[in-house]
């Protein structure tokens, strides 16, 4: 309870019990005993200020174009879901997750980073706004919101040549757009997908009879719509966690053609996180690489609130070790997504581990700069 919190409740007793308030304040004098607290302690941290991801400064920079910055975070999209939906509240559930997750203990020990005192400019910048009712202009709206991020100054220009992003989503059809955005500043660039699921779906696969043109675009084809439109480097692109039933081998032969590699989340019991590591360095190289993390990577034991839950997923611990292993990759933006806290239990453990992904992605961020003479 805070000083304004009790003051609160004392004033409201003394008008409950028909005393005068004004007659008894005129008795007595309060002089505080305890200095405010200043920021960033950890107990003022937690439980004070707007819900923003780890409490990082919130910045309209969408009506603030002179904001420069580093790294920003910022949200949400679920209209194109085909089963549970939810994750439109994503954003604000990490963000509940992140609460003690700040400067006062922000030190990451695997990583040897604290990415809340490096020189990097963090920002949340909240969501990007878009319409609920039309799939086509929301797409086409996130993209716009991403290109403006993108193309503006960095606050340290050594470190990359625009701005990084870390979006939180929001359905995983947000990474269309996102990887268009991309493109209009780098380029093609390998991905690193971590998901229970390849989302390489031909465009006319579960569309149930409506328009293939808006339809054909969910959470399911996305990628295999991002290959044909080049904005992938086939053949340096990589799943990771994959473990859901199929229409077919075919499913297989058609992210092969897309250009991914694939390590199945049952082998992780045969070669480790290391071994799962090892096979994405090997198969992204020097590239850039964007980095997208679907919740359902984990087994629904770790994360139940999520849109399409699969059986059999990794740990907690070993999706953190797999995201941090990729230090030193050329990472050029990340989106963590499929968080439905609707579904979530009361003690929040899939928003919590979102949560802490995002921490790991921004730990990375913070270390390694984007290798300037790799951006065409």
């Amino acid at each position: 309870m805070n000083l304004s919190t009790a003051l609160f409740i004392v004033a409201t007793a003394i008008t409950a019990s028909g005393v005068s308030v004004r007659a008894r304040t005129s008795q007595v004098s309060f002089t505080p005993k305890v200095k405010p607290i200043s920021y960033p302690t950890a107990a003022e941290g937690v439980f004070s200020g707007i819900g923003t991801f780890a409490h990082f400064p919130y910045v309209d920079c969408f009506r603030n174009e002179s904001i420069n910055y580093d790294t920003a975070i910022l949200a949400p999209f679920d209209t194109a879901t085909i089963y549970r939906p939810g994750t439109c509240f994503n954003p604000s559930g990490i963000c509940e997750g992140s609460r003690r997750t700040i400067l006062a203990g922000g030190y990451n020990v695997p990583q040897k980073v604290n990415p809340f005192t490096s020189l990097a400019v963090v920002l949340d910048t909240g969501d990007i706004a878009m319409t609920p009712y039309d799939n086509e202009v929301a797409i086409r709206q996130l993209q716009l919101g991403h290109q403006d991020l993108l193309h503006r100054t960095p606050a340290d220009i050594s470190r990359s040549s625009f701005p990084r992003v870390i979006t939180l989503g929001g359905d995983h059809t947000i990474t269309l757009p996102i990887l268009r955005a991309l493109n209009s500043a780098y380029g093609p660039a390998s991905v690193i997908h971590f998901d229970s699921h390849s989302d390489t779906w031909y465009d006319t696969t579960s569309v149930g009879g409506a328009s293939r043109e808006i339809a054909g675009i969910n959470h399911g084809t996305y990628f295999y719509g991002a290959s044909k439109e080049g904005l992938i480097k086939k053949g340096n692109s990589f799943h990771a966690g994959i473990r859901t039933t199929l229409n077919g081998p075919e499913d297989y032969e058609v992210d092969e053609e897309i250009g991914f590699e694939i390590v199945e989340a049952r082998e992780i019991d045969g070669i480790g996180t290391k071994g799962v590591i090892e096979h994405i360095r090997n198969c992204v190289g020097d590239n850039l690489v964007y980095l997208s993390i679907d919740i359902d990577t984990l087994d629904p034991s770790f994360a139940p609130t999520t849109g399409t839950p699969e059986s059999d997923g990794w740990s907690t611990r070993e999706l953190r070790r797999g995201v941090s292993g990729l230090a030193g990759l050329n990472l050029i933006g990340a989106d963590i997504v499929e968080v439905s806290p609707p579904f979530d239990d009361n003690g929040q453990i899939t928003a919590i581990a979102a949560a802490d992904l995002v921490y790991e992605v921004l730990s990375l961020m913070v270390r390694f700069p984007v290798l300037l003479e790799e951006v065409e």
